[in-house]
């Protein structure tokens, strides 16, 4: 006697109970799926971002929001600091290493970040083409822009003013890729990155020009043809600018300039304890901890998550208890059948069996339905976003903790089948065959 067969059959003879059970517990478990694929990709993601940064120093403002527009690129800067302090802050005997950052500018919503070398080592990037720039107005593009933008090395563009698309374009200079970095599935996959002296230039208003007839010999004009640099001039300026950068990690030159942020690594232990406090007292700046923030960041997400959590699971017991009426309903009908099946040499033990065999495969069906369904609308989810870090979770990744879901459905139907299979296993020949 083949028990799975006669289980199936059962199932399929009401095939609408039957779906609507499995779809009722497929979207509770389909629920708690995607939460676990969020929140461990989230944390993971966020933590690999903000590795080896100890402290983000910007302007005054909402600590969130400076970890955020700095260390994850997804929210708007707080405003801007002076970089003569920025220079004071890295002669500062508990700073190890700091990394400036200038944001405002955007490529079809990819942001630029002007900086130096050491943001490249910070994240251990490889080039896949190219090399890493050396002039102003060379870039280099992570793997996802060049893939979303279709650029290439040697390929110019236009940046816009702003992080969002839709802004007003930068149409004096055009920057030039010169190299593609390799993925790293971190942040730099969705930023383009340049030197600090390229943001400025770009968003200066008035540079001085001179008529192109008027140019004298020593003298070369920009892609416009109409602001002249001499050569002599320019070679020294980006000799000096080279030089600057490997000591300090800031241009020689500009002094009245400024940069948004800066990312700080610690000398020592103490460090931690002083150096915040010491910046957010005695300057107009203000420091922020990546991992105090974030920790804050997921407290206050784990109030809705648990919510949704709990939602999920008052989905999955109505979906139990769905499943133990069709059980216990159909037990009542089938009563004679079983009674039949018992005269035929069925064992009480065989009808116990077949009864729980009915609510396993419900509740597994549902189980598998409900992790594809999780699975498929984190991807649906992923290819709507754009530019932001949902991009990068990914939504085929199968975690251990999936097959918990799938013990804990089976679960849900043995319980649900405990009276109906109970009942089953009471079924008296005479008194069924009696009626009938």
């Amino acid at each position: 006697m083949n028990l799975f067969k006669i289980s199936w059959k059962y199932l399929t003879f009401r095939p609408l109970s039957t779906g609507l059970n499995i779809f009722l517990l497929a979207l509770g478990l389909a629920i708690i799926t995607v939460l676990l694929l969020i929140q461990d990709q989230f944390e993971k993601k966020m933590n690999q971002d903000a590795a080896g940064i100890d402290l983000v120093v910007g302007a005054k403002g909402s600590p969130l929001q400076l970890i955020l527009s700095s260390v994850y690129h997804i929210d708007f800067p707080t405003g801007n600091i002076k970089i003569e302090e920025a220079k004071k802050l890295s002669r500062n005997r508990l700073v190890k290493n700091i990394i400036p950052l200038a944001l405002g500018d955007n490529l079809e919503g990819f942001r630029i970040a002007g900086t130096n070398q050491d943001y490249l080592k910070l994240y251990g990037v490889e080039f896949s083409q190219g090399k890493t720039w050396e002039l102003p107005f060379e870039v280099v593009l992570g793997s996802e822009v060049a893939a979303k933008t279709g650029l290439t090395v040697g390929s110019e563009f236009a940046s816009s003013h702003g992080i969002s698309v839709g802004s007003h374009a930068h149409d004096q200079h055009n920057f030039v890729v010169s190299g593609i970095l390799a993925p790293r599935v971190n942040v730099v996959d969705r930023l383009i990155m340049t030197s600090i002296e390229s943001v400025w230039y770009t968003h200066d208003e008035e540079p001085e020009t001179v008529e192109s007839e008027g140019a004298t010999e020593g003298e070369v004009a920009d892609v416009d043809g109409d602001q002249l640099i001499p050569d002599s001039h320019e070679e020294d300026h980006n000799t000096k600018f080279h030089q600057e950068v490997s000591k300090t990690g800031f241009p020689a030159s500009d002094q009245d300039r400024e940069v948004t942020t800066l990312l700080i690594q610690y000398r020592n232990p103490m460090a931690a304890i002083q150096l915040p406090r010491m910046i957010n007292s005695g300057t107009s700046m203000q420091a922020a901890s990546p991992s105090f923030e974030m920790s804050r960041l997921f407290e206050l997400l784990g109030v809705g998550i648990s919510l949704l959590q709990g939602l999920a699971v008052v989905l999955v017991l109505v979906a139990g208890l769905g499943i133990f009426i069709a059980l216990y309903n159909s037990l009542k009908e089938r009563k004679y059948d079983l009674a039949i099946l018992r005269a035929l040499g069925a064992s009480r033990v065989q009808l116990l069996v077949l009864i729980f065999l009915e609510g396993l495969m419900l509740t597994f069906l549902g189980a598998v339905l409900g992790i594809a369904l999780g699975h498929t609308f984190l991807w649906l989810l992923v290819n709507q976003s754009e530019q932001s870090v949902v991009t990068a979770i990914q939504p085929w990744i199968f975690l251990e903790q999936e097959l918990w879901i799938l013990v804990y459905a089976l679960c849900v139907g043995v319980v649900a089948s405990l009276i109906p299979a109970w009942s089953a296993y009471q079924t008296s020949i005479a008194k069924q065959l009696t009626k009938a």
